[in-house]
């Protein structure tokens, strides 16, 4: 069973890649076009939702632009599935013992710690550019999984869920960071309001609250308490995941049963012929459809109903949209020398060298200690090529660049640009080098799973 629903997000992320590199080229090429100025003019506009005097998009009083919306509310709902998966991780999936959770923990540890070393060696000593240190430290877990798939079988399924369970583990690295080190001036009162609506929600838990339209209406307020409180808008994703409940209610095997006795009530029936004729459903065939739809709500719990619904609008509609404005990098008067020094070149090499390095070495000290096992099936050769791919950096690191560096300056604007570069080189070069070290040291033949 395990495997069978790791296949099933091993599909989800391989397809949501091609999407998010269709969005990034098409920013590229709308931001380096005769377009390129209403691009970049159109993220600035305000955007307002308003009750009254009650704004849900305003920040200490100023109103978020479109820009704003998208990497504060809309990566908040990002950040949200992201805590759901790991907080199902925990609890049945690869994270879900210390055996399990034990080397890819510490394989992302090392793919964090590394990264940033490299940066703050490369990264000239200017307190400005050194605030984007904790860019390389993302794994992009769909482009890494989407360079995986194109190996199909060959990859033995144990490298596939070191992978998963690393990006995951990386994830939550890089929440932990964003909360510590990319707060704003603190505000107690919007905190204290934001710790009493969570307590709601474990309340609402324990008592055996099921309803997701609970969870989601407290859960924007708390949202709206963290954008206004100092401490970052998204990581009120992830503390609301965490109270969503992952059990059902007692009378489970009621709905089950109904569901048993509505499917056998349904009339069997040839398969239909082709016809342009619609084919169209009786009262009685409609009503129990409706039943075990219905039924089948309460036999699924709120958390695995919340990121199975959420898979599509993530990763067809938000992450797009979030690659879309914030890969848009203007080339018409840069200089390419800033990938090969400052903060593109420490980017670049804190992903290409800092996240293999990290994650490749403090593996490999785990391993020989004995502390955990080599995943089976695969060798040192292959594991390192899959610790190469943790050097593709995407999503969380293009989040972490625009926390880093404000736009709205010359400067900042500038180490912006330069962040990005250094990603999609950083990128790209860790892609390249690890299919290239996949293709040679992967077995010809397909592996059984």
């Amino acid at each position: 069973m395990r495997s069978y629903s790791f296949r099933q997000m091993f599909r989800k992320y391989v397809t949501s890649s091609v999407v998010l590199i269709f969005a990034t080229l098409l920013a590229l090429i709308i931001a380096n076009s005769q377009w390129g100025g209403i691009y970049a003019q159109f993220w600035n506009q305000p955007v307002s939702l308003s009750i009254g005097n009650f704004n849900l998009f305003s920040h200490n009083g100023t109103t978020l632009t479109v820009m704003g919306v998208i990497n504060d509310f809309l990566m908040s709902i990002f950040f949200f599935s992201v805590g759901l998966e790991i907080k199902r991780e925990i609890l049945v999936g690869e994270l879900s013992s210390l055996k399990k959770a034990m080397l890819p923990i510490i394989g992302a540890c090392g793919g964090m710690l590394f990264p940033v070393l490299v940066f703050l060696l490369v990264c000239p000593d200017n307190e400005l550019m050194l605030r984007g240190s904790a860019i390389p430290m993302a794994t992009d877990i769909a482009f890494s999984l989407g360079m995986l798939s194109t190996f199909g079988r060959r990859v033995p399924l144990s490298l596939k869920v070191f992978l998963a369970a690393l990006a995951v583990a990386d994830d939550l690295g890089g929440i932990i960071v964003i909360a510590l080190f990319y707060s704003s001036e603190i505000h107690i009162q919007y905190l204290v309001y934001a710790a009493l609506l969570v307590l709601i929600l474990i309340g609402g838990n324990l008592r055996g609250i099921r309803s997701k339209l609970f969870y989601i209406s407290v859960g924007v307020f708390v949202w709206y308490c963290l954008l206004n409180s100092g401490i970052h808008a998204t990581i009120a994703g992830v503390i609301v995941a965490f109270t969503i409940p992952t059990t059902l209610k007692s009378s489970t095997m009621f709905f089950v049963e109904r569901i048993r006795r509505s499917i056998n009530q349904f009339p069997i029936t040839e398969a239909p012929k082709r016809s342009r004729t619609p084919a169209l459903l009786t009262d009685e065939q409609i009503g129990l459809l409706k039943s075990i739809e219905t039924a089948s709500d309460h036999v699924i719990s709120p958390l695995q109903d919340m990121e199975d619904t959420l898979h599509n609008p993530i990763n067809y509609l938000i992450v797009p949209i979030f690659a879309f404005a914030n890969a848009g990098i203007m080339f018409a008067g840069m200089e390419w020398n800033s990938l090969f020094s400052g903060v593109g070149l420490a980017v670049m090499l804190g992903l290409v060298i800092g996240k293999f390095a990290g994650i490749f070495t403090f593996s490999w000290l785990a391993i020989k200690s004995k502390l955990v096992n080599m995943p089976t099936g695969c060798n040192w050769k292959s594991f390192a090529s899959v610790c190469m791919l943790g050097g593709i950096g995407f999503t969380v690191a293009m989040f972490i660049a625009d926390l880093s560096y404000d736009s709205t300056t010359a400067v900042g604007a500038e180490l912006l640009n330069d962040a990005k570069l250094g990603i999609l080189a950083g990128s790209i070069l860790s892609g390249m080098i690890g299919w290239i070290m996949l293709h040679r040291t992967l077995p010809q033949e397909a592996q059984k799973e």
